[in-house]
């Protein structure tokens, strides 16, 4: 059933018990805190009773009771000190709760294993599961596949004491069951989340053999096992936080968290010393499949919902003891309606895209890293048009294209065990997409080789859509033609736009998105060696707005686009109309609800079949 994924868990407050007797488990309406809780509290405490708990060990008399959100809009961002309990799953919810003495607040993940020190209870359980699984038939192949089994045989291994009811003791097998709240009180006395394994002598058990348990210990030790064994462990609930973009641990302490509402978070997740850290990284790369040795300290790679996740091990190159960082990716990319609402770009400088775009011109979305460089290359996916043949060459799957022809390829490190020649690099993707006729090639992040290639593709008329790590222009060129990727100088103008994206401090404070400018790339002067770019758009920091300065004056829509369309010299301008027309079906769109990423695809599609997109020549 493999290892578990565990960590320490240490609460930022001093829990209190309010003495109200099993009833208050047994019996949601008859809890005085329950009665105090606002309405769609209690709808979630009634199919979450492990949530009830958390509220009666949490210090209501100082904190308060939290603020109940189904989900976070952006306009919590301006809380001071938040206090506020989120779902993230039918079973898991966040706590996020306010530290006065530090500018990161707490993330508190409530899982039904959260109060229920079950770990006496896993050494038996796990004992007599090791019989059940080897006289299994055939070994389960899926993950789902796996749970079922898991679950049938917990099922098999444990007997639920209902509510008030009296176990006859001539049924024991030794020991007797304790009392729900006595077991709650132990626990939160003991080391919380503890590595070592309390000891299970006394634990009630038929003569049959199953372990007497309540509802919520059941509830707990199946949660656990199948979280622990077949699942991401620890982990899982920052996994299930869609409100989660980074996930990061650079050492000995607490989980951190980069929250799309709440910014920078310290969880109550942590590790206490570098052998127990070791000891989860290495469970950690063996459940994804990539094992870490000594020789191999460094692993990259997918996790099983897409997130990107980077581990260094060992204290000999990370100091702090090993280190782990995922980026979570959505299940649903944001679309370009998103990103405008987040204030990354405008209406105009999207609808100046779309047709660039649509008109097979070739774009660089370049920045820092955690700059939104993929979110926004991903968005503006829903501007190809729909008809097109689209490849995507990654290292990491991180794109989502709308399009039904869509041709995914991911490059292949060398396994282990395997010879020479079993790995496919991004450079071999490249150069075989070319052979597949696309209309446009999307390649995760362009940083070697495989540069070379994307401009050779360019000039042979295969528009071509990257990532890139610079932070302006002129650094772009520069690392272009510089090593490891030596494009020749003349390549460069095959490459129409640069987006220069970044993460950018307001005045007001916090940390926003911007793409900085949009650029286009004019040509190469071999006299002089130098590149002729304009700024198509620029964001202005004082005012957090956008200004179109190449109104009048962009070479790409009146040299190349109108040219392209047989637009006469005479009635170039006109192609600025189509750029505010677009910016107006965008709007229009937004204002109707189409948000989401697909909606807005098979809208500007249906948009196009009727013919509102044509330019009249």
């Amino acid at each position: 059933m493999g290892s578990a994924l565990e960590a320490t868990v240490t609460l930022p407050f001093e829990p209190e018990f309010i003495d109200e007797g099993n009833d208050c488990y047994n019996n949601v309406e008859s809890c005085a805190l329950y009665r105090m809780l606002p309405a769609n509290a209690r709808d979630y405490v009634r199919e979450s009773p492990h949530l009830l708990e958390y509220l009666h060990i949490l210090p209501v008399n100082t904190v308060g009771i939290p603020l109940f959100l189904s989900e976070l809009k952006r306009d919590l961002k301006s809380m001071e000190n938040p206090n506020i309990i989120y779902p993230v799953n039918e079973t898991t919810f966040i706590h996020i709760f306010p530290d006065p003495d530090d500018v990161r607040n707490w993330y508190i993940p409530i899982e039904p294993s959260f109060l229920h020190s079950v770990k006496a209870i896993l050494p038996v359980i796990e004992e007599k599961l090791i019989d059940m699984i080897d006289a299994l038939d055939e070994e389960p192949v899926t993950d789902e596949a796996r749970i079922e089994v898991l679950r049938n045989f917990i099922q098999q291994l444990v007997y639920v004491r209902q509510p008030g009811e009296e176990v006859d003791e001539s049924l024991l097998s030794g020991g007797t069951p304790k009392d729900l709240k006595d077991r709650i009180i132990q626990f939160l006395t003991s080391d919380i989340g503890a590595s070592a394994k309390p000891q299970a002598d006394g634990l009630p058990e038929l003569s049959d053999g199953r372990v007497i348990l309540s509802q919520q210990e059941y509830k707990a030790l199946e949660y656990l096992m199948i979280r622990d064994k077949i699942e991401m462990g620890t982990l899982k609930p920052f996994l299930s936080d869609r409100y989660i973009e980074d996930i990061t641990c650079g050492g000995v302490g607490p989980i951190f968290i980069e929250h799309k509402i709440f910014k920078g978070l310290k969880s109550v997740v942590g590790f206490r010393d570098s052998t127990e850290l070791d000891k989860f990284v290495i469970k950690l790369a063996e459940r994804i499949k990539r094992p870490l040795t000594y020789r191999n300290p460094i692993v990259d790679a997918t996790l099983p919902d897409g997130s990107r996740i980077n581990i260094v091990y060992g204290t000999e190159i990370s100091k702090h003891g090993s280190n782990f960082t995922i980026r979570k990716v959505s299940e649903v990319p944001m679309s370009i309606m998103q990103v405008i609402e987040s204030g990354t770009c405008n209406y105009m400088m999207a609808a100046y895209l779309w047709i660039c775009l649509e008109y097979g011109m070739s774009m660089f979305v370049s920045g820092e890293t955690a700059s939104g460089k993929t979110t926004s290359l991903n968005a503006l996916t829903t501007f190809l048009p729909p008809e097109n043949k689209i490849v995507t060459i990654e290292d990491t799957p991180e794109l989502t294209v709308p399009h039904r022809n869509w041709t995914r390829e991911v490059a292949k490190a060398k396994g282990k065990g395997e010879g020479e020649g079993s790995e496919v690099t991004m450079f071999d993707l490249l150069k075989a997409a070319l052979r597949q006729r696309p209309n446009q090639i999307l390649v995760g992040e362009i940083r070697g080789v495989e540069g070379s290639v994307a401009f050779s593709a360019m000039q042979t008329g295969h528009p071509v859509m990257s990532t890139f790590h610079a932070a302006s222009v002129e650094k772009l060129i520069q690392r272009l033609c510089g090593d490891p990727i030596n494009i020749p100088k003349t390549y460069v103008d095959n490459l129409n736009l640069v987006i220069i994206q970044s993460a950018v401090k307001l005045p007001g404070g916090g940390t926003v998105r911007r793409m900085l400018s949009i650029n286009e790339l004019v040509g190469y002067d071999p006299e002089t060696e130098g590149f002729s770019f304009m700024a198509a758009f620029v964001w202005d920091p004082a005012t957090d707005t956008f200004t179109f300065t190449g109104r009048g004056s962009s070479y790409l829509l009146e040299n190349k686009i109108a040219t392209m369309l047989g637009i006469p010299e005479n009635r170039r301008a006109e192609i600025y109309d189509e750029v505010d027309k677009r910016a107006r079906i965008l709007e229009r769109l937004h204002k109707a609800g189409y948000t989401q990423f697909w909606d807005l695809f098979h809208m500007t599609t249906k948009i196009k079949k009727q013919g509102l997109l044509n330019i009249e020549v």
